[in-house]
């Protein structure tokens, strides 16, 4: 079990939580949030809310490797801030736990000064480092005058936040409310009557949103914010003690293999694909217009016309990142076009990318082994040659495609860099038998940007055992998801796919991909995913 403090508090607070569960064979783990309690740093800072996002992810990989404990074992129950961290870290790196608790969870924070959130954002443009100092007060927390005065005498509360932390916690709390229905973990969800802190209507639209099959809300009349610390909390945490008793006691669900003919996802590819209604047709219709006029200006915009917006040629321009165009309003079109929200997650995506590669390869050479790593569908293959200009011939790369322009791209730029000892070979990443001839026996496999753009999960469960299967035992696969899009309904009613036709994806929810690669046995290692919550880069290795 783990537990997650609200904001402001520390782990410390939750030892009689855990007591008062007295759950009989669960262990319980916490861990105080980056600038709380005892942990480093300015108090109440960090650098951006999903950096505890990211630490909750580094626990978690904690206690699976130190104390042998997997995700689909545990139950992580959380308050407030801890409880929108906690559905943010499953939602976006799919983690499959075995059930969540959340208490009071802080998708939207009562802020009570007008235009809050505007001026807030004001104030992080002049000072990244801004922070304020909470409203809150322990009378706000609990009716329990014992528990307020323990509150307000622990010295390791803190009563400031980061504005970073506080706006990212908005915008992730907004985005992950628009996308619950990806949300499949069961789920307790604890609401209070009388809460001056959070607001409950937030809390309502997101249970009823997600997909889980066991779900539960209670709301407790008169009880305060910190539902765990309240009167009368016998009765909250009984329900807490039974429903993850439950949980542990059923066998988990295995419904993310087959997303791809019913759930949250599917229902929203057949809307996408479907002819929009009169308003929206005409706001895309006008759209559409728009860039393919003036937009040709752009060199960006006018290549993704001629050869699709998820071509390699326009994957490797956005990679180039150099805007140009006709006439200095194309160029200004197409720095627009290049620093739009999808194209920034595609760059980090790169160097996530080069990260985990980097990573799966100094642990084979650690091993004493020399990292050989092939890309199944490398389009112009720049990352990878990159990875190759820095470590030189400590690594052997095959650059994979089915298009032979592609494959002459990736040649040209690595004569023009100079590099050699690189193989180049035509195959189709989804068929088989086209990996029965490999040059050399890869212990690193890549696949970037390929698994999105196939809403089957037959298509793509079959291409991943066929990649398991030349895996070196004890190899890697590092795989992209994009669980989500802000502008998926813009790409599907305006733009074009490599084939011309109109570019429609289905989201994988990142848990839908990780029990794909499970069952092509491939275990998941570690994850990461953009600030945007976009592009997820999946670090796995072959089971021996």
């Amino acid at each position: 079990m783990i537990l997650l403090h609200r904001g402001h508090e520390h782990s410390g607070r939750l030892r009689s939580l855990y007591s008062e569960l007295s759950l009989d064979g669960f262990s319980g783990f916490a861990f105080d949030l980056r600038g709380h309690g005892r942990s480093p740093g300015d108090r109440g800072f960090a650098d951006s809310y999903d950096v505890w996002v990211k630490d909750l992810n580094s626990f978690i990989n904690h206690i699976r490797d130190r104390h042998g404990i997997a995700p689909e074992n545990t139950a992580i129950v959380a308050n407030s801030i801890g409880a929108v961290t906690a559905v943010t870290w499953v939602h976006d790196y799919g983690a499959h736990v075995r059930c969540m608790v959340l208490a009071a969870p802080a998708f939207r924070i009562r802020l009570y000064v007008p235009l809050a959130v505007p001026m807030l954002r004001l104030l992080l443009r002049i000072n990244k480092k801004a922070t304020v100092k909470s409203y809150i007060r322990a009378a706000m927390l609990t009716r329990d005058a014992q528990e307020a005065r323990a509150y307000d005498a622990d010295k390791l509360i803190t009563r400031i936040i980061s504005v970073g932390v506080l706006l990212g916690l908005h915008d992730t709390a907004t985005r992950i409310l628009s996308d619950a229905g990806a949300v499949t973990a069961p789920t307790q969800i604890f609401s209070a009557d009388s809460d001056y802190v959070v607001e409950n209507r937030a809390q309502v639209k997101f249970f009823s949103a997600i997909s889980a099959d066991r779900k539960e809300h209670h709301v407790f009349p008169g009880m305060r914010h910190g539902i765990f610390f309240e009167k009368n909390r016998g009765e909250a945490i009984s329900r807490v003690r039974r429903f993850i008793q439950s949980c542990f006691d059923e066998k988990p669900g295995q419904n993310e293999l087959q997303a791809d003919r019913q759930g949250h996802t599917r229902r929203e590819y057949d809307r996408l694909r479907a002819p929009a209604s009169m308003p929206a047709a005409v706001f895309f219709g006008l759209q559409t217009l728009a860039m393919r006029t003036l937009g040709r200006l752009s060199d960006g915009i006018r290549l993704g016309w001629e050869t699709g917006f998820n071509s390699g040629d326009t994957l490797d321009y956005v990679y180039r990142n150099q805007p140009s165009g006709a006439t200095w309003l194309g160029r200004l079109i197409d720095k627009a076009y290049l620093n739009s929200i999808g194209w920034r997650g595609i760059k980090l995506r790169k160097e996530s990318l080069k990260h985990w590669i980097s990573a799966a390869a100094s642990q084979l050479r650690n091993e004493g082994r020399e990292a050989r790593i092939m890309d199944v569908a490398a389009g112009h293959g720049r990352y990878l040659l990159e990875i190759k200009r820095a470590r030189g011939d400590r690594v052997k790369v095959l650059l994979r495609d089915i298009d032979p322009a592609n494959l002459e791209s990736c040649r040209l730029l690595a004569a023009q860099w100079g590099l050699g000892g690189i193989e180049f070979e035509m195959g189709d990443a989804f068929d088989e038998k086209s990996y029965a001839r490999l040059p050399f026996m890869p212990n690193i496999a890549v696949v970037s940007g390929l698994y999105e753009l196939i809403p089957d999960n037959t298509r793509v469960l079959s291409s991943m055992r066929a990649i398991a299967g030349v895996l070196e035992p004890g190899g890697y696969l590092i795989c992209t998801g994009q669980p989500w899009h802000p502008q998926i309904e813009m790409i599907a009613r305006t733009l074009t796919n490599r084939d011309g036709s109109p570019w429609v994806m289905r989201r994988r929810t990142q848990s839908e991909l990780t029990a794909l690669l499970a069952e092509a046995g491939l275990q998941r290692v570690d994850s990461s995913i953009d600030a945007y919550g976009i592009f997820t880069v999946t670090l796995t290795r072959k089971v021996r």
